[in-house]
């Protein structure tokens, strides 16, 4: 008999849906390979509107209403209308699936609702950055005083199993440095710029194709790899970083001449994020490297991420996958409920 997990989602925009669209297809799987049933009790969305049912909602349903509609107002269900706080005290979820809008500087919302469920005895899957980059260590005893466990695979590399593949198989072989391509936004762009396009015309592009956000400084600048450098050097080092602890610049000073000057030296130009113990404490950067094509990221084209780590036993390790899309991060949660039930 399959353990039932009852779910609600805060947020539901591309994330959202595309998680609702993965239960959808993926819920005989689940069942039959992995022994779950993933019933959605609650969605809140704060343009979109709130629906709860304890019965469970229908993921088809749910879609087809943002489709036709562009909201959940006119969709039938037992309860509706429900903030995010009132979604977590009375939805009976058994994990909050945090997916809504973050600030990086406060970890708000999410962190609030984070710090909620898990002190009304919810697991939690978080896609959110903020949160965990800026009260980790806080959020993790918050879990075990209450016997919840938090699941972040999604916060780097979207479901790429980054962080699952650095604490379950490598930490042992001892992790010494940390290396990655953290932002798809800003590979795509230098990558364009390779083939001959200006930055901004590249960066516009990066926009049209919905790589970047209207507002693509958090990309560009590296302030969100940065949140993932301190993500990775908490998670994996024991360091106690925050994102002021960052040597942190971005790509918009490069040039099609620094291009160009890379090319005739055989190398790429790549925002790195790097993280590692030193004899006198630690490094920890995201910034602009011109390196050799011989190095494992030099290859990384368009909006793919990668991440090395390097090891004691093992030598460097490298992982290469997706660092965005709506399905790709979906399912990262599906990752995290995977191990909540693991681990239970």
């Amino acid at each position: 008999m399959s353990k039932k997990y009852k779910i609600a989602i805060i947020g539901f925009g591309n994330v959202g849906q595309g998680l609702a669209k993965l239960l959808s297809d993926k819920q005989t799987l689940l069942s039959e390979k992995f022994g779950i049933d993933i019933s959605t009790v609650a969605v809140c969305d704060f343009l979109k509107g709130s629906v709860a049912d304890p019965d469970g909602l229908d993921h088809n349903e749910l879609l087809r209403h943002i489709e036709e509609h562009g909201n959940l107002n006119k969709m039938q269900t037992p309860f509706s209308g429900w903030d995010a706080e009132e979604t977590i005290a009375k939805s009976g979820a058994d994990i909050l699936i945090e997916l809504a809008y973050t600030d990086l500087k406060t970890g708000e919302p999410a962190l609030s609702h984070v710090k909620q469920a898990l002190s009304n005895g919810m697991h939690v899957s978080m896609t959110n950055k903020g949160p965990v980059a800026l009260a980790f260590p806080e959020l993790r005893k918050l879990a075990a005083d209450n016997n919840v466990q938090i699941g972040i695979e999604g916060t780097v590399m979207s479901g790429t199993p980054s962080l699952s593949l650095g604490n379950d198989m490598l930490l042992a072989a001892g992790i010494t440095k940390i290396q990655g391509i953290l932002n798809g936004t800003t590979n795509y762009i230098l990558c364009e710029m390779e083939k001959g396009l200006e930055y901004q015309v590249a960066l516009d592009q990066a926009t049209d194709l919905g790589y970047a956000e209207a507002d693509p400084s958090g990309d560009v600048d590296g302030h969100d790899a940065a949140a993932k450098v301190v993500i990775l050097g908490n998670l994996f080092m024991g360091l106690d970083l925050t994102l002021s602890d960052i040597d942190c610049t971005g790509i918009s000073a490069i040039t099609s001449k620094d291009i160009e000057n890379a090319t005739l030296e055989n190398k790429h130009w790549k925002l790195i994020g790097t993280v590692g113990k030193t004899e006198s404490g630690f490094i920890a950067s995201v910034k602009p490297e011109m390196i050799s094509k011989n190095h494992p990221l030099a290859s990384i084209s368009g909006a793919t991420n990668a991440l090395t780590y390097s090891t004691e036993i093992l030598g460097d390790v490298t992982i290469i996958g997706p660092g965005a899309g709506r399905l790709e991060t979906g399912y990262a949660v599906i990752e995290d409920i995977l191990a909540i039930h693991k681990n239970s």
